[in-house]
């Protein structure tokens, strides 16, 4: 029995080791084509457009940020164990290994050929990566056998399955690290355009952030977010490195009276426009913090839509959406009357002052105050159609969201949070409230669903940026539960009614508190 077991032991270990062979020579093989094409991003970039609304929401308020990272493991883990069966089963039924590399294989392929912007060279790296896998899977399976001039009934020679498995593992491992190598070197002119990229100042620079916009209390971030603490929530497995030397944005379609062409250079010499303006991920959870306040800069998009000869379809115009495209494939689609009625809609080119992160975006991205991200922050973008919402369905819009997407208000206690224990007495609480392009004129704080009090705001920015807020709570030892609320500048009272909804949150934010004596 416990032969048995130790070789199907070594067969587990057999499919594992030819598994990352596999991979190792996938990444490789993207290297000359593009990253996009390697086995592995190719395969999670097909999970995301197939995996159902609920199943992305969900991964959205587990992981955050961190969604791509986990499903990258997640499909690392899974092949991985998959390997395993494959190798035990090969052990048993040698023809099963190539086989089943080539299936997988063949999954990859589909996957990458299938994605934007593909084209039949995208085929290579999983076919590479089949090819490399049952090789090394036939290879090390045949090393669980006797040697051919071996006696009958000899064992397999130890040494010499060590020595095949060793030499797989260093081989994977070198190919890995020439594939990481090289798809660095590709990456490298489009960083030393970001690198050298020297933004203009603006011509109608933001106003200064009033000195009381930003409240002094402990555990309460600070007014702008950094960017490396910017939130990022996209499809993109693999970050976009687009060099902006060659960067083209095309704004086409109906109702366009001249079709534009622009490059980056193209807009940097336009009139530039600097404004803070918070932006906020329709998959935030009531308290989340899928949301950030950065101060951007870029060209109106109004104008060069005008530009264009497009009229808003209140003024006879023929379009009724703008639909942004990215060099992933990503489409996300805004009102034009929402974009054409004055307010600071941007395409972005400069984030807290330097050029855009790529993960945020660079070169270009579009910037739209008052709507989620998922209708209008359209980052590495590349093309703007002018068409219908009758016409065209974006890409969350396919998968049962909402086809516009007017931010709703909110509030967030940020302190004291669950994890902080506060002494009785005054306990400052503070959070943010926000009502993009509304502006916020009231936050209320209640205890264990007593009366509300009005909490103090910090001097307001302007309508399109969060608001800070702090009440100073006398508090009693024990449990307590805070819950907050705002109001707009409309009069509109936050909902208290919950729901996950596809077109933004509702409900109260709650946080349960400790208070020692």
């Amino acid at each position: 029995m416990g032969g048995v077991r130790s070789h199907r032991a070594l067969g587990a270990l057999n499919g594992v080791l030819a598994a990352g062979a596999g991979l190792a020579t996938g990444e490789l093989a993207a290297a000359p084509v593009r990253g996009e094409a390697s086995p592995v991003t190719a395969v999670g970039d097909a999970v995301i457009d197939l995996s159902p609304a609920a199943v992305t929401r969900w991964a959205i308020e587990v992981f955050g940020s961190h969604d791509k990272a986990a499903l990258r493991a997640g499909i690392v883990v899974l092949l991985g164990l998959a390997a395993a069966a494959l190798g035990v089963l090969a052990a048993r039924h040698r023809p099963a290994g190539p086989a089943g590399a080539l299936a997988f294989g063949a999954v990859g392929v589909a996957a990458a050929v299938t994605r934007p912007g593909a084209g039949p060279a995208d085929a290579l790296p999983s076919l590479c990566a089949a090819v490399a896998a049952g090789g090394a899977l036939a290879l090390l399976t045949a090393r669980l056998r006797p040697a051919p001039a071996a006696p009958p009934g000899a064992a397999f020679d130890r040494r010499r399955f060590l020595a095949a498995a060793s030499s797989t593992a260093a081989a994977s491992a070198l190919a890995g690290l020439l594939g990481g190598r090289l798809r660095a070197t590709g990456d490298a002119a489009a960083e030393a355009t970001r690198a050298a990229t020297v933004i203009p100042p603006a011509d109608s620079p933001a106003a200064a952030v009033p000195a009381g916009a930003s409240l002094d209390v402990e555990g309460l971030g600070p007014f702008l977010t950094p960017n490396r603490d910017f939130y990022r929530i996209d499809t993109a497995l693999r970050v976009p490195r687009v060099d902006a030397a060659g960067w083209r944005l095309r704004i086409h379609g109906l109702g366009v009276a001249r079709e534009l062409t622009l490059g980056f250079e193209d807009l940097l010499r336009r009139e530039l426009i600097e404004r803070d303006v918070t932006l906020t991920c329709v998959s935030n959870p009531v308290g989340g913090d899928l949301v950030g306040n950065a101060r951007w800069t870029g060209v109106r998009l109004a104008d060069l839509l005008r530009e264009a000869g497009v009229r808003a379809p209140s003024e006879g115009g023929r379009a009724d959406q703008l639909l942004a495209r990215s060099v992933d494939g990503m489409t996300l689609g805004s009102p034009v009357e929402t974009v054409l009625d004055g307010r600071d809609a941007l395409l972005a080119v400069a984030m807290n002052g330097e050029p855009l992160p790529f993960e945020h975006g660079f070169p270009v991205r579009m910037v739209v105050p008052g709507l989620y991200g998922y209708v209008s922050a359209c980052k590495w973008l590349r093309e703007l159609e002018l068409t219908t919402f009758d016409a065209y369905d974006a890409y969350w819009v396919a998968r049962g969201w909402a086809a516009k997407g007017p931010i709703k208000t909110q509030s967030r206690i940020d302190t004291p949070g669950p994890s902080r224990s506060p002494r009785a007495g005054t306990v400052p609480v503070a959070g943010v409230a926000w009502a993009q392009h509304t502006g916020i004129s009231r936050v209320e704080v209640r205890v264990d669903g007593g009366p509300w009090q009005e909490a103090t705001l910090a001097a307001q920015d302007t309508v399109d940026t969060w608001r800070q807020w702090v009440w100073h709570w006398e508090a009693t030892a024990g449990e307590h539960e805070l819950q907050v609320r705002a109001t707009d500048r409309d009069g509109v009272v936050q909902t208290e009614s919950e729901a996950p909804a596809d077109d933004g949150a509702t409900g109260r934010h709650r946080v349960r508190v400790r208070v020692e004596p």
